[in-house]
Formats: structure tokens, C-alpha cells, sequence
């Protein structure tokens, strides 16, 4: 009984330490970028270059806004991409651009 309990012991701790290792693993690794063709991005008119933006579509857009500047992004203004809590689990470029661009305060 006892080599057993040993041996269950054992796995037991190995696998917590590799189930530690992968989350760890996991969260250090960057989100990945939005893409101009995600569905989400089509209805908010995303462009990854900000002044590609449709400005007849978008006549809000004006010339200087893009991610960095927004009070949506999760970033730092000199962060090449940073999260944005309307594209969930992705990141957007800090020289990107939508619709729903807002002035940080």
C-alpha cells in the first residue's frame, strides 16, 4: 500500500507543477492582434494604420487619433499593442483606429 500512495503522491505534485508551468506559460505569452477582417473589426471600422481610415464613412475620424491616444486602450501610449476591452482577449495596434475612438482624458 504504501509504494502506492507514494507513487500517487508523486503524480500528484508533478502534475500540479506542470499544470503551474503551462498557465505560467500561458499567461506570459502576448494576445494576438486584431485583423482588420475579424467580424468585430469590420462593424467598428478597425484599420491596423489609422489613417487608412474610411474618413466618408467615419467623419468622426480626424487626423492624429488612433489606439495610443484612446481612452479605450490598455496600454501605454508607447506600447506597440495593448489590449481593448472591445476586442476581448486580442490586442490592437497603438497606431490602429475605430470607430469607437474616444479622447483619453
Amino acid at each position: 500500500m504504501k509504494s502506492n500512495r507514494r507513487t500517487f503522491v508523486i503524480q500528484s505534485v508533478m502534475s500540479a507543477g506542470i499544470l503551474a508551468t503551462t498557465r505560467l506559460a500561458q499567461a506570459q505569452a502576448p494576445a494576438p492582434l486584431v485583423q482588420e477582417t475579424d467580424p468585430q473589426a469590420v462593424a467598428l471600422g478597425y484599420k491596423n494604420d489609422a489613417t487608412k481610415a474610411d474618413k466618408v464613412k467615419y467623419p468622426k475620424y480626424a487626423a492624429g487619433q488612433h489606439c495610443a491616444n484612446c481612452a479605450l486602450y490598455q496600454g501605454k501610449a508607447t506600447d506597440a499593442a495593448a489590449g481593448c476591452p472591445l476586442f476581448a482577449g486580442k490586442q490592437v495596434a497603438a497606431k490602429a483606429w475605430c470607430s469607437a475612438w474616444a479622447k483619453k482624458a
